[in-house]
């Protein structure tokens, strides 16, 4: 009997150019549950019809018409290093920043070369996430092979890359002289140039979507990410030892981060929230949960920071509050897209809503039932 291999050679096929190797063809779908409210489980697939299905004209007639309940976009195919690479990377890049300047400041030597040390590992343990992420080490240079300067996805890997090899050679170097300690203090500068794009681009990413909940806040989840990744970077110095000057650096570098992020956060729920259902993910269920710890935990972080006194335990505790406090909020937004991307209706109220597309053509993307597309 011919094998599969006989067949295709004499059908004169290339079963090479058949193979499954996109960035998504290595991943493992999680095994499919039906527990009673489980949001994160994956979806179970749909039976087939049997009969023409029917739409409910009551539903219709109110403008919640949608193609069968069946989602209209697939759900991500990210794994858990993605959201885990927002933070790591977000952190190395606002690192780059405050040691950039520190070092046009001078007098902060120590507080320098912890941050280059915290870019350099951050953007490295970053880089190894992605790869995780993507299956393979040459996927990743794949991504490097051009420069699209309108893909968030082709500009990010780009800043990865170049931020990696400066924050390195910013952190070997330091404390040499001659040439060598010139290329690392221009070196730490190019970081911190690169630093900050990097700090927030993920957020594009992720706004640069048709998922409702990551869409819905296009204009300020890159500066929650943003704000949040100077919290993840100050939390990451006050676990280490500092001298009192660097500490009130550092304190107030908390601060800022903090408060910035609260009200970029603020501003999220806000721009989604014009779409209800939309906006659900960010308040109910598992991501809804994730969502309001990563607030709580911002927010006690930056009163422990306010405290008087400058005692290791403090920092510690404000130090481990504000790490926590910037994971579960990366996580929080990753799976809020997650669950959205199930929900038809997030998606059709979005369009019908006039967002998306509809506020770049002025025209709605999808009509309810009896409405009619108005021309820009």
């Amino acid at each position: 009997m011919p094998d599969d291999d006989d067949r295709a050679r004499a059908r004169h096929l290339d079963t090479e150019r058949a193979a499954l190797g996109g960035v998504g063809a290595e991943q493992i779908a999680e095994p499919a549950t039906h527990g009673h409210g489980d949001e994160l489980a994956a979806p179970a697939p749909y039976d087939v019809w049997s009969r023409v299905p029917s739409i409910d004209g009551s539903v219709a007639a109110l403008g919640e018409a949608t193609y069968y309940d069946r989602p209209v976009i697939k759900e991500p195919v990210w794994i858990w290093t993605v959201p885990a690479y927002f933070h790591t990377g977000g952190a190395a890049g606002a690192a780059a920043v405050l040691g950039a300047v520190a070092q046009l400041r001078g007098g902060l030597d120590g507080l320098v070369g912890r941050c280059r040390w915290i870019a350099t590992g951050g953007s490295a343990l970053g880089t190894v996430f992605l790869i995780a992420d993507l299956g393979r080490p040459v996927r990743f240079l794949n991504m490097l092979r051009v420069l699209r300067p309108t893909s968030p996805m082709s500009v990010g890997s780009w800043l990865l890359a170049a931020m990696s090899g400066a924050a390195t050679v910013s952190a070997v170097g330091r404390g040499r002289g001659g040439a060598a300690g010139a290329l690392a203090r221009f070196a730490g500068l190019g970081g911190g140039v690169l630093g900050g794009p990097l700090a927030g681009y993920t957020g594009v990413l992720l706004s640069n979507t048709a998922v409702p909940a990551w869409q819905g806040a296009r204009r300020a989840l890159p500066l929650l990410f943003a704000g949040s990744s100077v919290v993840a970077a100050a939390s990451l110095l006050e676990l280490l030892d500092l001298d009192d000057h660097e500490q009130a650096v550092v304190r107030g570098f908390h601060t800022a981060g903090a408060l910035w992020e609260l009200a970029a956060g603020a501003a999220v729920e806000r721009e989604v929230g014009r779409v209800e259902r939309a906006a659900r993910p960010y308040h109910e269920g598992a991501s809804g949960a994730l969502w309001t710890a990563a607030k709580a935990a911002t927010a006690a972080s930056l009163l422990v920071s306010l405290l008087p006194g400058g005692g290791r335990a403090r920092r510690a505790l404000s130090g481990l509050l504000g790490t926590l406090g910037s994971l579960a909020l990366r996580f929080a937004v990753f799976q809020a897209g997650r669950v959205s991307s199930r929900d038809p209706r997030a998606t059709f109220q979005q369009q019908r809503a006039g967002r998306g597309a509809a506020e770049v053509t002025a025209t709605p993307a999808v009509t309810g039932p009896g409405r009619r597309a108005l021309a820009g």
